[in-house]
């Protein structure tokens, strides 16, 4: 074997001084029979990338935003397999200031940050749900959700968060957005899952699931029925019935 020129021997242990080699040293020191040297590289890999997407430089965070872990828009908060996402959320905006310059109410200058938030969580592929909105504004999750839904009426517009896109909770704003965009107001279901901030297959699963409820509610079946019929848990059924006595009902009323 050929012996390292002296160089080598001089520097090479300097690598150690870098943050990747003392994560591999404490695994090998700590767990010396468990992890081979590939396998402690790995985790040293994984460990840095959770630090530094956690730990952004103060130059690309501006006054009035702040750093929060979301659940990532493809898994549920409740999966074993959950994904957070480091985002940033920007609390306090210029806008805001200006709304309050002008005696608008707290509750309104809320909506706005909230609608704000939800939408810079779900551009950086992140959902927000109604108690992190309220862990970050110190507020009751029953006023963050009542806000939320203010704006979605005033806005006729669903904000994309773990609600409406996941299916947690007790929300049916965008069951019923997406069921009256398409009988109501005949669009195309393509348009819907874009103003619905939904996938295609979600917009066409929430279609059929309606469809699939309303046939035999309105052929007088009972839940029970209506349940061993779809295999639907019992408290999605009553949420597609009070959808169907409310689109009834605005028929009647036209």
């Amino acid at each position: 074997m050929l012996r390292k020129p002296d160089a080598y021997h001089r520097y090479h242990s300097a690598h150690d001084r870098f943050i990747k080699p003392v994560i591999e040293d404490f695994f090998h020191k700590e767990f010396p029979n468990t992890f081979g040297p590939n396998t402690r590289s790995n985790i040293a890999d994984e460990l840095l990338a959770i630090f530094n997407s956690n730990n952004r430089d103060s130059q690309t965070i501006k006054p009035g935003q702040i750093l929060w872990n979301a659940v990532h828009k493809d898994t549920r908060a409740d999966s074993r397999n959950r994904k957070l996402v480091p985002v940033v959320l920007t609390i306090v905006a210029d806008e805001d200031i200006s709304r309050l310059e002008k005696k608008k109410a707290i509750s309104e200058n809320r909506q706005s940050l909230i609608a704000r938030i939800t939408k810079e969580a779900y551009d950086q592929e992140a959902l927000l749900s109604m108690r992190d909105i309220g862990l970050l504004l110190a507020s009751d999750v029953g006023i963050i959700s009542a806000d939320r839904k203010r704006y979605e009426q005033k806005h006729s517009c669903s904000l994309p968060h773990t609600g409406t896109l996941h299916d947690m909770g007790s929300c049916i704003t965008h069951k019923y957005q997406i069921v009256s965009k398409y009988i109501i107001e005949k669009k195309d279901p393509m348009i819907i899952a874009k103003e619905t901030h939904h996938s295609l297959k979600a917009v066409d699963h929430y279609l059929k699931d309606y469809n699939r409820v309303k046939l035999l509610y309105l052929d007088n079946k009972p839940t029970e029925y209506i349940k061993a019929a779809t295999a639907m848990p019992v408290y999605v059924i009553n949420q597609y019935i009070d959808i169907i006595n409310q689109y009834v009902k605005e028929q009647n009323a036209s």
